[in-house]
């Protein structure tokens, strides 16, 4: 069971992290904010950039539960922006910080989920060549992916899902060509 303090302080990072960037904030400045003492954040985290993983894992995490069953590539691309959009400067405070790596993999495993459960919907009970559906589902999570990193380094405008949504339109039918293409005969 996870403490309501680790909680606490993985809420009071992510506050300062709506005003300022990463490498401004202090283990002072959390404890502060959350108005405990040192020694019960380095009971919970070995450091800021673990509390930033741990926050990371956990939203993630959350992402995935919430979106178990995708059947459109418009729900591929609302799923890997959703952690954006729940705490948007946070999110881009910690992709222009020394963790941003690790925010990338985890990105990166939103993308492969929102893809594979794409593909696998799709494609229903139609039989396929394995290697094909590897192909198809490392096609859409590289192109998820994509998306959302030039997302990230365009300073996430506003305007870029309704951009994205416009490419899904003109993507309509692509998947089912591929998996058309790819059935076992």
């Amino acid at each position: 069971m996870v403490s309501k303090k680790r909680n606490a302080i993985m809420e009071s990072v992510l506050r300062l992290l709506e005003t300022r960037p990463l490498n401004k904030i202090t283990v002072k400045d959390i404890v502060d904010e959350c108005g405990i003492n040192r020694n019960t954040f380095y009971y919970h985290f070995e450091d800021i950039s673990s509390l930033i993983e741990a926050i990371i894992i956990d939203e993630v995490d959350r992402v995935m539960k919430q979106y178990r069953d995708i059947s459109s590539m418009e729900e591929c691309i609302e799923m890997a922006m959703r952690l954006g959009a729940d705490h948007r400067n946070a999110i881009y405070h910690i992709y222009n910080s020394s963790n941003r790596d690790f925010l990338e993999r985890r990105l990166m495993e939103i993308c492969r989920h929102a893809a594979t459960q794409f593909v696998e919907k799709t494609a229903g009970d139609k039989a396929i060549r394995p290697e094909d559906r590897d192909i198809i589902i490392q096609s859409y999570k590289c192109e998820l992916f994509g998306l959302v990193i030039d997302w990230l380094n365009s300073g996430m405008p506003q305007d870029m899902e309704e951009r994205f949504l416009r490419l899904c339109e003109l993507r309509r039918g692509s998947i089912e060509t591929m998996l058309g293409r790819s059935a076992v005969q």
